[in-house]
């Protein structure tokens, strides 16, 4: 078309009213998709081995004993109780004993003395030992069976040991029960038998029942200073009967 052509068709459309023409746009063909390098294949990722288990060093150092245990504890300050305190009360009796009984604490004689179960107390686990062996036809006296307590130190007042205070004393007694590895523990009142099985629930309704402290066998017991109250006779007869069931689960 000439450019006088295109002005003739303008005028025409121009005397028609048409104001405006669109030019019409170019024709987009969609172009193909372009094809697609190959890719290789992935490789699957093999998983790392896993680390080799962490080792934890045991609270107890290798052959360890007594004598080791108490050379640790020194002159010990690791707590508060050494504020008040005369003697370190470490434990008594035989040290290869199947038996051991765990208490709270010293009272004023065990740290007078530096002995535990010294005292009125004392005198009464004794006769719990010795008399209920007696009747049930087993051979034993105190000295044959060893005795500690949960502290090393007397609390002031005789006041329950503060959870700190268990904490930093128990890996000695946790040195303790593993050097020793008696076939069984008695667990002397509330605060020993929450250090030896973590439990809360109060004696009266955990004594007489079997626990576990790492394996060993744990029965819970009334302390004897409890026993010594006059209105407790029915916690006596049950003191005796739990002390009956450990004495023939060892000894038998």
């Amino acid at each position: 078309m000439t450019p006088e052509t295109l002005r003739q068709y303008l005028e025409f459309y121009q005397d028609l009213g048409i104001k405006s023409v669109y030019r019409r746009g170019e024709i987009v063909r969609p172009q193909p998709a372009p094809i697609a390098e190959p890719v290789a294949a992935p490789q699957p990722v093999r998983p790392s081995p896993p680390p080799p288990p962490m080792q934890l060093p045991s609270l107890a150092p290798t052959d360890d004993t007594l004598l080791k245990i108490i050379q640790d504890i020194g002159d010990c300050r690791r707590c508060r109780l050494h504020e008040g305190r005369n003697k370190i009360v470490f434990g008594v009796g035989n040290e290869k004993s199947p038996l051991v009984f765990v208490g709270e604490g010293p009272g004023a004689d065990e740290d007078a003395q530096g002995i535990p179960f010294v005292g009125r107390a004392g005198q009464l686990l004794t006769q719990m030992i010795e008399g209920t062996a007696k009747k049930e036809g087993i051979d034993l006296m105190r000295d044959q069976v060893y005795i500690c307590n949960v502290v090393k130190c007397r609390p002031p007042e005789n006041r329950t040991p503060e959870p700190d205070e268990m904490e930093i004393c128990g890996q000695f007694l946790y040195r303790q029960l593993s050097t020793i590895a008696p076939k069984a523990i008695v667990a002397l009142g509330g605060t020993a038998a929450r250090a030896l099985t973590g439990r809360k629930e109060g004696v009266t309704k955990m004594r007489g029942h079997w626990f576990k402290w790492r394996d060993i066998p744990v029965i819970v017991t009334y302390h004897p200073s409890y026993l010594l109250r006059p209105y407790n006779q029915n916690a006596k007869r049950e003191a005796w009967e739990d002390l009956k069931k450990v004495l023939h689960f060892v000894y038998d």
